[in-house]
């Protein structure tokens, strides 16, 4: 009996299928999504597909919320400090010195052994002129690197994969989640977005029995003709390149070709995430999770420039302590596991790892034991050839330099993206930036 493909409504096939961010058009914003890097003229590109075996990574690592930076990275020996945070300030005898004047967290201290190893950067007093607090606006300037006067409509990400990625595979960018990050916005949308290799895929509700196949991805492969597809292609769809729409092709006949490429992409990240074995003890929570899978899509080498991983939790108006404690130590160990798999992968000298959080904290604590939204706060770089050590000026403290009780920052965001994209990366930063800025040297 012929069964149809059900999709349900829009929004639950993107969230059960999870294969992509919405793309106005008349074609399946998953599909549009996915696979617009056909639009690509690949064969008239001057860069370079990557193989996933050689080329630099970068992970964007998320800490959503707005991040207490100064109880993150402490100035523990700054008297305004101690006196803006009575009941929530940190003292030198739990913390993990950097110098005689400032210390990471107690909770960080797989990040402080990578800064013993000359592996980490700690960016202080980063941030943007003209701060807002809001946490969507916030996040969205951070994400489309902007001004804050200024509305982008693409993200910073999805403006490197349009300036040198084309013709790359639709694996360029992956996020771990459920939602694609604005920061991978772009003219022609490359990157896909998943939660799990499982859930990637063409899911219809029903449970399919041990060793069977869900009905509705069944379906979706006898519509494709995946086997026959394959035998008589003589090589991979996955090669093909340039037009998305080739001459004389029909609107059926791209929408199945597009559809098929698909299914080959979720065969080959669901073929990686099982063959690759994780080598190190990763926390048991969802950012854990993210950064082992990260680590085994790296392993089993996906063409992907691009990952990145979200962690929420850091908005601590009320008890910020116990919270934060937790919140760091899961980040801090959840990295320094990522960093020790991929060492024993072999892949650690093709990654760095980049923390933001869209705001910091005020300098002085609320009435509830917490911290309301605040303004500069500081940024984590992590790789084998960072400049080790601290980055920037720690932002002073005095009541008479805090602008409305915040800090001021001393380093732009978009600096530092300019550093990773020219140095890292190796593209030019202005073209997606939108304009110059001087780069933070962070690698050695």
């Amino acid at each position: 009996m012929k069964r149809e493909i059900s999709f349900h409504t829009r929004r639950e096939f993107l969230r059960t299928t999870l294969l992509g961010g919405a793309v106005a058009g008349t074609v399946p914003s998953f599909l549009a999504s996915t696979f617009s890097a056909l639009n690509a003229q690949a064969a008239d590109s001057a860069t370079q597909i990557i193989t996933g075996k050689d080329a630099p990574i970068l992970v964007v690592l998320q800490m959503a919320g707005g991040n207490d930076g100064l109880n993150t990275v402490v100035p523990f020996a700054n008297d305004d400090y101690h006196r803006a945070r009575k009941s929530i300030r940190l003292t030198d005898k739990s913390l993990l010195k950097i110098n005689d004047s400032v210390a990471l967290h107690s909770s960080l201290a797989g990040l402080k052994s990578l800064y013993d190893s000359g592996n980490l950067s700690v960016i202080q007093g980063i941030g943007y002129p003209n701060p807002n607090r809001s946490h969507f606006r916030s996040t969205e300037i951070w994400q489309t690197a902007s001004d804050a006067e200024k509305f982008e409509r693409y993200g910073w990400i999805g403006r490197y994969f349009d300036n040198a990625c084309p013709g790359a595979e639709p694996t360029v960018g992956v996020n771990v989640g459920r939602q694609m990050p604005q920061a991978f916005a772009a003219k022609h949308p490359m990157g896909i977005s998943m939660d799990s290799p499982e859930n990637y895929r063409f899911r219809s509700g029903e449970k399919a029995k041990a060793g069977e196949m869900d009905m509705d991805e069944q379906s979706f492969r006898a519509l494709n003709n995946m086997d026959s597809a394959a035998d008589n292609s003589g090589g991979s769809i996955g090669a093909v390149s340039g037009p998305t729409k080739r001459h004389g092709e029909s609107p059926l006949d791209f929408l199945e070709r597009v559809s098929l490429d698909a299914q080959v992409s979720s065969d080959k990240i669901l073929s990686i995430s099982r063959r690759v074995e994780n080598k190190a003890t990763y926390p048991g929570t969802q950012l854990g999770s993210s950064m082992k899978l990260v680590a085994r899509l790296i392993g089993g080498g996906l063409p992907t420039r691009i990952f990145y991983v979200s962690q929420g939790g850091y908005d601590t108006h009320t008890n910020q302590l116990g919270a934060h404690d937790r919140l760091l130590k899961e980040m801090g160990d959840s990295v320094k596991a990522f960093v020790d798999d991929l060492k024993a992968q072999g892949n650690f000298q093709r990654v760095m790892i980049m923390t933001f959080s869209e705001f910091g904290r005020r300098v002085n604590e609320n009435a509830n034991g917490g911290t309301d939204h605040g303004a500069a706060s500081s940024m984590f770089v992590i790789g084998p050839k960072v400049k080790a050590g601290l980055h920037g000026t720690y932002p002073s403290l005095a009541a008479a330099d805090l602008t409305n009780g915040d800090l001021k920052y001393n380093v732009d965001f978009r600096s530092v993206y300019a550093g990773v994209l020219q140095e890292w990366l190796k593209t030019k930063s202005a073209p997606v930036l939108g304009k110059e800025f001087t780069p933070l040297s962070l690698v050695g």
